[in-house]
């Protein structure tokens, strides 16, 4: 005896209740949207792994661009230099410190720019480009001596202040005899230097650390500068004889007359301005940190004077950096001619 199971009838569809009819429409609506499902996931996902990788090569592209942009055409434009300003990449590298290519770019361009004012380079195109050699080569020499006199300032605890370098800032606006304001002081550096007013600290932080680090190491000069100390004292302040004593060690120098108190000669106008006649200075830095003067005062006027000098000039960073560039302790990473090669 076969069981037959009772068919469905059209009223039994008719009497579901409204929860079941919500329900199964639920379950038809999910079927159909599981046919796309899945493609568009592997769509969403190989959309994600083709922008990344797009991404990945224009990153490598622009680091390429960069790079031969700098270490192989040597671009010194605005775009690479602010480039090096915010990546610190190196442009050489001395006793394994990193030479910044942003400090070899600020002076270069600043050298560069001054002589573009000054129309002093040629006009033949060949003339032009040994000229800009010529000087790149110096900044980079320049950055990396600053760089070295910064690892040595590092291992001897030697440190530059803001408040060093904003009164070092002031008395460089003075130069030349005219009070200038910060203003156009900044102006004459844009114009004639294309320096803003941080990268000019910068440069004078720079310049200050190597003064510091040099009369730190140069125990010599400090021994010369002591014993014309006690000389002078011993025969009333006579530079010719001191110099006669101190021979070779000891750079003697005069204006043979009356000069504006204002030159440019590495702090010593100034400094004589300051003294009474025939009176001595004593032992003082030099403006350009690189040396110890001792000024006598002759005479002067309101504005003018005339004086004698002694100079001991530091000597034992040079002997040091040479030591180190010998040693191929220095890596260049830009082709630059040597100073006096074809």
């Amino acid at each position: 005896m076969s069981l037959k199971l009772p068919l469905k009838k059209d009223n039994d569809i008719a009497h579901k209740t409204e929860k079941e009819k919500v329900e199964e429409r639920r379950e038809e609506v999910l079927s159909r949207g599981r046919k796309f499902k899945y493609p568009l996931q592997y769509a969403k996902h190989r959309l994600v792994i083709n922008t990344v990788f797009v991404a990945i090569i224009g990153v490598i592209l622009l680091v390429v661009a960069g790079w031969a942009a700098l270490y192989k055409f040597q671009d010194m434009g605005d775009i690479m230099y602010r480039i090096s300003l915010v990546a610190p990449v190196p442009v050489a590298t001395i006793d394994g410190k990193n030479v910044r290519f942003s400090d070899y770019l600020m002076t270069a361009r600043s050298t560069l720019t001054a002589l573009d004012q000054q129309s002093a380079f040629d006009a033949r195109e060949e003339d032009h480009k040994a000229v800009e050699d010529s000087y790149k080569r110096q900044a980079l020499t320049q950055a990396e001596e600053l760089t070295y006199a910064m690892k040595l300032g590092e291992e001897l605890g030697v440190d530059v202040s803001n408040d060093e370098i904003q009164k070092a800032f002031d008395e460089h606006r003075k130069v030349g005899g005219a009070e200038r304001s910060e203003e156009s002081f900044l102006k004459v550096l844009n114009t004639n230097f294309g320096l803003s007013k941080g990268e000019y600290e910068r440069m004078l932080y720079l310049s200050l650390m190597k003064s510091k680090v040099e009369q730190k190491i140069d125990t010599e000069a400090g021994k010369i500068a002591a014993q014309i100390e006690m000389k002078l004292a011993e025969n009333d302040n006579n530079f010719e004889k001191v110099k006669e004593e101190m021979g070779d060690s000891v750079e003697y120098a005069s204006t043979g007359g009356l000069i504006d108190n204002k030159n440019v000669d590495g702090g010593r106008a100034g400094k004589a301005m300051s003294l009474e006649k025939g009176q001595s200075s004593g032992r003082f830095l030099s403006s350009n940190g690189d040396g110890f003067y001792f000024v006598k005062t002759i005479d002067k006027t309101e504005v003018q004077v005339n004086y004698v000098s002694l100079y001991v000039k530091f000597t034992e960073f040079g002997k040091r950096f040479e030591q180190i560039k010998a040693a191929g302790l220095i890596q260049e990473y830009i082709d630059l001619p040597e100073l006096g090669e074809e």
